[in-house]
């Protein structure tokens, strides 16, 4: 009988361990990057560090290459608390209009005027903002400068891009700006982009250079154009679930999210100096862009979004301050 009763014990004991290690909470992250990304070795960087300080309370999983949904579907999971952490860049324009300050080209001018803008812009008044619509912003990360790829020309002026069937993020100011240059741009989601470019429904695409080179995009196009048109924060999110972790849990993510943030623009900075050698090496052929052509071009977009936007003027005001010199 004794040692009956042990046996029970001990599988009661097994038991009681299992389930205190699967009652451990996962954090579900999800992303659009594919593996070797910006967004997916930020998201790895964020993850390992949470991870670390977390112990048994809680663990980051990470989910890229649009695994838990596209940036759209991601922005509705984090509203209905079935996906935990997003990583929302131009997307963030559909939530609140005052986020399509980042839309507008050739603004940013390095990534030390991007970190300015993140505390003195993005923090003060985006992201209550944010918080607003059921959206609360744990970092500002990076997305990137962005560059156009294409099958029909190089682009060097704007005029090179009429006609262009050109992939662009869901972004009202994205498909303003493009039509501005004369190309004909359509929103898709990041997943469905490669087919398409592929089987000729769109030209070409804009990216920053570690989404083209990480979602192969110079296998299937010609002409890669160093336009450097916009640059994109992106923005590590909770959603409803944020309220359900426990306040020891929350500042660990919280203060993880905004410590990462200069390790991944000196990660950006070094991919790009990476990337840009990598591509020619591809074989698609890069061109440098007549960048002062496009921002003749961009002056109506400033002026719309300067009279549209509930606070536009003063966003792009105080952003163009903080401005290296100003």
């Amino acid at each position: 009988m004794s040692v009956f009763k042990a046996l029970l014990s001990l599988t009661a004991a097994t038991l009681l361990s299992a389930g205190a290690a699967s009652a451990q909470t996962e954090i579900k992250f999800g992303h659009v990057g594919a593996p070797g990304s910006l967004f997916a070795q930020s998201a790895e960087l964020f993850a390992q560090r949470a991870n670390a300080k977390l112990g048994n309370k809680a663990k980051v999983v990470v989910f890229g290459s649009s695994q838990l949904g596209g940036d759209s579907e991601l922005l509705k999971k984090l509203k209905l608390g079935t996906a935990d952490l997003a990583l929302p860049s131009t997307v963030m324009t559909s939530v609140a209009p005052e986020f399509g300050v980042f839309e507008m080209p050739y603004l940013v001018q390095d990534r030390g005027h991007a970190a300015r803008i993140a505390d003195k812009v993005i923090r003060p008044v985006l992201v209550p903002i944010a918080e607003k619509a059921g959206y609360r912003i744990l970092g500002v990360w990076e997305n990137g400068y962005r560059h156009i790829t294409n099958n029909k020309r190089p682009i060097v002026k704007p005029a090179d891009l009429e006609g262009v069937k050109l992939r662009v993020p869901g972004g009202v100011w994205r498909v303003k700006m493009f039509k501005a240059y004369g190309a004909n741009p359509s929103p898709m989601e990041l997943k469905e982009v490669f087919v398409a470019l592929q089987t000729g429904v769109m030209d070409g695409q804009e990216n920053p250079l570690t989404q083209i080179y990480s979602q192969k995009f110079q296998e299937v196009q010609k002409y890669l154009s160093m336009t450097g048109h916009v640059y994109t924060p992106a923005y590590i999110t909770a959603g409803a679930s944020w309220s359900r972790l426990p306040p020891d849990v929350q500042k660990i993510l919280a203060d993880t999210a905004k410590e990462v943030e200069p390790d991944i623009l000196k990660l950006a900075a070094k991919l790009d100096d990476e990337l840009v050698d990598k591509m020619k090496k591809s074989g698609i052929a890069v061109n440098e862009a007549d960048k002062p052509a496009f921002v003749a071009a961009s002056k109506g977009v400033y002026d719309e979004f300067s009279k549209e936007v509930p606070l536009g003027k003063t966003l792009l005001d105080d952003a163009r301050a903080l401005a290296k010199g100003s």
